[in-house]
């Protein structure tokens, strides 16, 4: 494969991720309206709309009396935009921040222990801990290609 096929591959790859970890940092600030539209554009009564409901109420309550504990959130946001910023040195030089990429990858792998442990503890339904779970996975899948075209990279240097 050629160098600057291989380049552009892996800057497609990294852009993924990039914005994957922008979305997902942008849409924690405002989680209470997301859940208000969400909660009334899902189907009531399904199990994944009772689940919705449940969680809006109980950020509704939280905001209303303790709106201090959202900035636990927003720090989440925060660091979702800071590690988006960390993927800039591999759009640089991929090769040379290959490191950038491996720390990505067992994030990834990392939301799975995270996500059944701590989601059965914190009483997390099951289906939804497979929802986080997914992020994981759909974060992972442009790395492993990315980290694939690196390697081609090099070899090809």
């Amino acid at each position: 494969m050629k160098e600057r096929t291989l380049k552009r591959r892996i800057k497609i790859c990294l852009w993924i991720v990039i914005s994957g970890l922008a979305l997902s940092g942008i849409t924690a600030f405002p989680l209470e309206s997301e859940l208000a539209i969400l909660k009334d554009h899902i189907s009531p009564g399904s199990l994944m709309g009772n689940w919705i409901v449940h969680i809006y109420n109980a950020v509704k309550t939280t905001n209303n009396q303790f709106p201090w504990l959202s900035y636990g959130t927003d720090w989440l946001a925060f660091a979702h935009l800071v590690i988006a910023v960390v993927f800039i040195g591999p759009l640089r030089d991929p090769v040379r921040n290959i490191w950038v990429i491996h720390f990505g990858m067992i994030a990834c792998v990392a939301v799975f222990p995270l996500a059944f442990i701590a989601g059965s503890i914190r009483g997390i339904p099951f289906f939804w801990q497979l929802i986080d779970c997914s992020f994981g996975l759909i974060g992972f899948v442009p790395l492993y290609f990315c980290d694939k075209y690196v390697r081609l990279l090099e070899r090809s240097v």
